[in-house]
């Protein structure tokens, strides 16, 4: 048997009238793709900025409730100034970092002893926090003026963040405050900007908690 091949194939208008059905098919479906996407990334933003402001509080809670340096030689051993704000890598002769450390937004001091010995040491600990560009750093040194640890609490700080106190309100007086505030505004373009407060309350209390040798 003889095969025959037939030459009929799609006319013009056949593939005319194809073109315009996959172009009505394909924007709604190019548009829902975008769309998608653009939800992904935005809903990525605010997670990121969403863990930055987790990290941050749970950091910032802790060190204010370690504040407070103990004046040993005076009876009763009472607080004294524990809170520093927009401090230099060495204010009040407490040194943590060198001068190329950026100035602190505020600086938290404790008590920090050293038992290793025979008898106890009394050293000072030092956590800052301060602003690198858009960065939120917290700087602590232990008993030492060499850093112990630098970590980047958030990456999208804008503006200038401030610092305020309760109880009293003075931050840096001789009072230490009850509580300390970190107030900033976080944005990750195309996400809306946030404004974020980490608060802490102070837990030590002018009762002395040196160690028995």
């Amino acid at each position: 048997m003889q095969l025959t091949r037939r030459d009929a194939g799609f006319t013009l208008i056949e593939l005319l009238v194809t073109v315009v059905i996959l172009g009505l098919i394909m924007l709604p479906l190019g548009n829902a793709i975008i769309g998608v996407l653009h939800n992904y990334n935005a809903t990525s933003d605010r997670l990121a900025l969403s863990h930055d402001a987790q990290i941050s509080a749970a950091y910032f809670g802790r060190d204010v409730a370690a504040v407070g340096l103990h004046d040993y030689p005076a009876n009763g051993a009472p607080l004294k100034a524990s809170v520093q704000v927009n401090a230099q890598y060495n204010t009040g002769g407490q040194t943590c970092g060198t001068a190329a450390t950026p100035a602190a937004l505020v600086r938290f001091l404790s008590d920090d002893w050293d038992n290793s010995g025979p008898q106890p040491v009394l050293g000072t600990d030092v956590v800052a926090y301060y602003l690198a560009g858009t960065q939120l750093h917290r700087l602590r040194c232990t008993g030492s003026a060499t850093p112990a640890s630098d970590v980047i609490l958030a990456h999208y700080v804008t503006g200038t963040p401030k610092v305020t106190c309760v109880n009293p309100v003075v931050c840096d007086g001789a009072s230490v405050p009850e509580q300390v505030n970190l107030t900033f505004t976080v944005s990750k373009s195309p996400t809306d900007s946030y404004q974020l407060t980490l608060t802490g309350q102070r837990r030590q209390t002018d009762v002395s908690t040196q160690p028995s040798p």
